[in-house]
């Protein structure tokens, strides 16, 4: 036993969901969760099949990089996901897809706007459009970083994918669907070629307020304040 295998269990879980629903093919995405009380987390691997992964499969790796736990390399996207933990104290797991309508959008380049009530309150006031770089890369991870101010629990990953974020792994999942949903109406809605009409200004400011008080809720809980 180890003192990491329930963290392995819970990015196993999820990651395994996340494909038999479609958000990512292949061997492609990532999956991570903060271990509490180090600058450590659990990811799933570079380049495996996630039907084929066991709990001791999923590695562990410190926030340098260096590996912990684990008979595979560690996602190369792991540094984008530590640049999330340094950025957002708030951040208990990180979740990288490449969901279909979410990939849309960043293949077009159009960030999301924020066009319901649940979507600004649990994603923030829209997903904005992260810069491209070559996966797995430091650009990346910087270009993430640089957007980590807004508060969002999204992002686009331009000519990429979707990035989502929570407290811990179920809220991330749920985000990644949330986000999926209102990325799936967008692209239909500017299909009809009508006007789009996005949330009030006001409104929006007022649920990002609410999420923000969430996050900080959570990372005064991480940090035992």
């Amino acid at each position: 036993m180890s003192k990491y295998d329930r963290y392995k269990e819970e990015v196993l879980r999820c990651s395994q969901r996340l494909f038999a629903e479609g958000f990512n093919v292949g061997t492609s995405g990532n999956v991570s969760v903060l271990v509490e009380g180090e600058e450590a987390v659990a990811v799933t691997p570079s380049g495996r099949p996630y039907l084929d992964l066991s709990p001791a499969d999923i590695c562990v790796a410190r926030f340098d990089l260096g590996v912990i736990e684990g008979q595979w390399r560690p996602s190369v996207e792991t540094g984008m996901h530590v640049a999330v933990y340094r950025g957002r104290p708030d951040a208990g797991a990180v979740i990288h897809t490449h969901q279909r309508y979410a990939s849309v959008l960043a293949i077009i380049g159009k960030p999301l706007p924020p066009l319901f009530d649940d979507q600004a309150l649990n994603l923030g006031p829209g997903a904005r459009l992260v810069p491209y770089a070559p996966s797995g890369t430091p650009d990346l991870a910087a270009n993430v970083a640089a957007k980590l101010a807004d508060r969002a629990n999204a992002y686009l990953l331009q000519s990429h994918g979707a990035l989502v974020l929570g407290a811990d792994l179920a809220e991330a999942y749920r985000n990644a669907t949330l986000l999926e949903h209102c990325c799936r109406v967008y692209c239909d809605a500017l299909a009809t070629g009508s006007e789009v009409t996005p949330l009030p200004e006001q409104l929006a400011a007022a649920l990002g307020f609410a999420l923000r008080a969430k996050q900080d809720a959570a990372a005064a809980r991480r940090s035992g304040g």
